[in-house]
């Protein structure tokens, strides 16, 4: 396995709009900052999940890894979730956080402030794709719309998916 490099990260997100809304100034290195979707403020030891503004998918040839900006690692969020994004899995991301600062203070994180990292990394081997409950979190109606060509192209049994997929939604 290898994380792609910015040009790599630049034909993926053309080809298969992996990161949907892109913003150019957002790729960071080998990875794109993704952004909050809405404001949340956490209270001291307050759980909540904190949602982000850009749809990812993740091709069958990948995994996608995430990092939280140590920013916020150094204010006293500590984040509660595998850091992992499946193979076939389409959707907003929800990292769960957890407010552990030292002052005791509520920490506000504001809609579109810059967030985590997420890297795209070459997978060996067969893909399992991602088939559970939380294909297309947080995705509009119109927005699942947009990437069914898509992923009619990438997946030869999408029929078979989207069965799966769409079952309960």
């Amino acid at each position: 396995m290898c994380i792609l490099g910015k040009s790599k990260l630049l034909e993926l997100i053309e080809k298969y709009k992996c990161i949907y809304p892109f913003d150019y100034h957002l790729l960071d290195g080998d990875s794109y900052i993704l952004t909050v979707k809405e404001e949340t403020t956490l209270n001291y030891l307050e759980h909540k999940n904190l949602i982000s503004y850009e749809i990812v998918f993740t091709p069958l040839q990948y995994v996608a890894h995430l990092t939280a900006k140590s920013k916020y690692g150094r204010m006293g969020l500590s984040f509660l979730n595998a850091a992992k994004v499946h193979s076939g899995f389409i959707g907003r991301l929800a990292l769960e956080l957890v407010n552990l600062s030292n002052d005791r203070q509520p920490i506000t994180i504001k809609r579109g402030n810059p967030f985590m990292h997420v890297e795209f990394l070459t997978r060996e081997g067969d893909p399992s794709p991602y088939t559970g409950g939380y294909q297309f979190q947080y995705v509009t109606e119109e927005e699942k719309k947009f990437y069914i060509p898509i992923l009619k192209e990438v997946f030869p049994n999408y029929d078979e998916l989207a069965k799966l997929w769409f079952k309960n939604k």
